[in-house]
């Protein structure tokens, strides 16, 4: 058998249409301001990504470029600020920052209600507790992703392959609400491998190259690839050995083209909810 490939691209292309006839029908604008703070070029190029994809779904983007040696005082100010300026309804500080700047103390920074990627720890607690805030956005987009595939989430046996804060542990509580049977597993996980034949959803985010082989992946499983992973030879890979999985499993997003252009769509949704929840 071959995999049905879940394609994020066009997903995210339908889920940005969808946000513009919305905010076409506002008396308003959302807007979204993004802080990069130093030159990294990877975050440049995702934040140019950003700005683009929030202007065709007509919502006021700007961006706030602050040089590499700004102090955390600094930055901090400039979120103070945003916090209080009426016309920003989401705020995302792109990382990773300078070592000298504390990322918790920056994310605590920023007002809950703008918070749009989903980092805050009130918004973590929503989360986790079940009620509604803002979600993070790559996890988001994981779950966006496995309805797309068409199989129910309700009652399957899901693995997280990764715990972290960012998309591990929320992926695990967005599988919870949707009543999935969830395990997380990690790098003390003993045979991970097997663990993960026996799940019926596998989502990866370990950032390991094809960590995850075709004979870890039961039969008919959906597998959704959050890694990305640049190989000696400049190629792009996910944490799943692609090929090997795709014989194997029922569905499977591809990297690149699958999770990632979600993680954008699902931002300019939190975009749009936190200025509603703010404006209306």
């Amino acid at each position: 058998m071959t995999a049905h490939i879940i394609d994020g691209k066009a997903l995210a292309a339908t889920l940005r249409a969808t946000l513009a006839e919305r905010v076409a029908a506002l008396s308003f604008k959302p807007g979204l301001a993004v802080v990069l703070v130093g030159d990294d070029p990877a975050s440049a190029v995702y934040v140019r990504s950003k700005d683009r994809s929030a202007r065709e779904c007509g919502i006021e983007a700007r961006t706030i470029r602050l040089p590499a040696d700004t102090s955390e005082a600094a930055l901090l100010a400039v979120i103070g600020d945003l916090n209080a300026d009426p016309s920003v309804d989401g705020i995302l500080v792109q990382l990773p920052l300078p070592p000298a700047i504390r990322a918790q103390a920056v994310i605590e920074a920023i007002d809950p209600a703008k918070d749009v990627d989903g980092f805050h720890p009130i918004n973590v607690a929503r989360l986790v507790n079940g009620q509604p805030g803002l979600v993070p956005c790559t996890p988001m987009g994981v779950m966006k992703l496995l309805t797309a595939a068409g199989n129910p989430i309700a009652g399957q046996r899901a693995l997280v392959l990764g715990r972290s804060a960012i998309v591990g542990r929320p992926v695990a509580s967005l599988l919870l609400a949707a009543n999935a049977t969830v395990t997380i597993a990690h790098s003390n996980t003993r045979d991970i491998a097997a663990e993960c034949r026996r799940a019926e959803i596998v989502v990866a985010a370990v950032g390991r190259a094809e960590m995850v082989k075709g004979d870890w992946i039961g039969t008919g499983a959906t597998v959704i690839d959050v890694g990305i992973n640049r190989l000696p030879d400049g190629r792009l890979v996910g944490d799943v050995a692609y090929n090997e999985c795709l014989q194997v499993a029922g569905a499977i997003t591809p990297v690149p083209g699958g999770v990632g252009p979600m993680t954008i769509a699902c931002l300019l949704e939190n975009t749009l909810t936190a200025a509603l929840s703010r404006r209306t």
